[in-house]
């Protein structure tokens, strides 16, 4: 088995950094695999790039706007290479928080309360009761959120600047978790406790500044309500290859507390200090073996 495999990362969202170790990581990988590779630092000809390679597939390690919001997934569709992770569908809907959380409630999935408003609004005065959450309504890795305590200065923050409207939402106390999915099962839980502050983008990919459960110390019922909801929520957005859905669970009260739906991410990062590989091998899949798994589950659905 020799593929061709062009392993998309970088870009130019405010998530390059992270795609940028992503891509190595599974480029590195692949080729242990045995699967021919070429690395591509994606930019604004990424189309005419893919045409002139002919991959068989395209490994898709692209994160945040453009590269995870059904842009480049329309592009592979139109030179017709399979690619990996979801499709323009379900990529452009999971980009977008307050539709999947309007979609995700219809099945029955508890979410934060929440509404979208004007960022003239957010920097003018409280829009709801503290404390509060505020974030983009179509960025991940946590680029752009804040929590507003009570006695905060409400100072903008640069990420939201950008954007005419931003996502506000009750703020969930207790515990941040997360569950992987691949395919159609649940990989397990983990529960995130940064060492200060919340999980932000720097907790995320600084090493040293969160620790990480695996398994999360949470009641058992609640663990196994995660991972049902998870993939609840994977198909009915019909997400394809592997996911991460982010939870808050509101333990204050006593267990089994309460767990509220955060967000989807339809291409999880694959960095050292990543999640999925970190279930993956709770779940005994080594990273070689997740990754050769996601290009042979790649595709380019009508």
């Amino acid at each position: 088995m020799s593929r061709h495999v062009a392993v998309l990362k970088g870009g130019w969202s405010a998530e390059r950094e992270v795609s940028l170790v992503s891509g190595s990581e599974v480029a590195k990988a692949l080729r242990a695999s045995g699967y021919e590779v070429t690395e591509v630092d994606a930019g604004h000809d990424v189309a005419s790039v893919l045409a002139e390679l002919k991959p068989d597939v395209v490994f898709n390690a692209l994160h945040g706007r453009w590269g995870e919001d059904g842009c480049v997934q329309g592009v592979c569709e139109i030179l017709e290479i399979p690619y990996t992770h979801s499709g323009v569908m379900a990529s452009s809907i999971a980009m977008d928080k307050p539709i999947t959380k309007q979609i995700l409630e219809g099945v029955g999935i508890r979410c934060a309360e929440g509404k979208v408003v004007s960022s003239a609004e957010v920097y003018k005065a409280d829009v709801m009761a503290r404390p509060y959450v505020v974030k983009p309504a179509n960025e991940g890795s946590s680029v752009g959120v804040k929590i507003v305590q009570e006695g905060d200065n409400l100072e903008p923050v640069e990420a939201w600047r950008e954007f005419d409207e931003l996502m506000v939402e009750r703020f969930i106390p207790g515990r941040e978790i997360t569950v992987a999915v691949m395919g159609d099962k649940a990989l397990g839980v983990t529960e995130l406790r940064p060492i200060s502050g919340f999980y932000d983008y720097d907790n995320k990919y600084q090493d040293g500044r969160t620790e990480h459960f695996c398994p999360a110390p949470i009641h058992a019922d609640r663990y196994a309500e995660a991972q049902d909801i998870a993939v609840l929520a994977h198909k009915t957005l019909k997400c394809r290859g592997v996911s991460r859905t982010d939870f808050r669970y509101d333990d204050t009260g006593g267990e089994p507390g309460q767990l509220y739906f955060l967000e989807i991410n339809t291409q999880p990062g694959l960095t050292p200090l990543s999640l999925v590989p970190e279930l993956a091998r709770f779940a005994g899949v080594s990273f070689e073996s997740l990754v050769s798994w996601i290009v042979e589950d790649a595709g380019c659905p009508r």
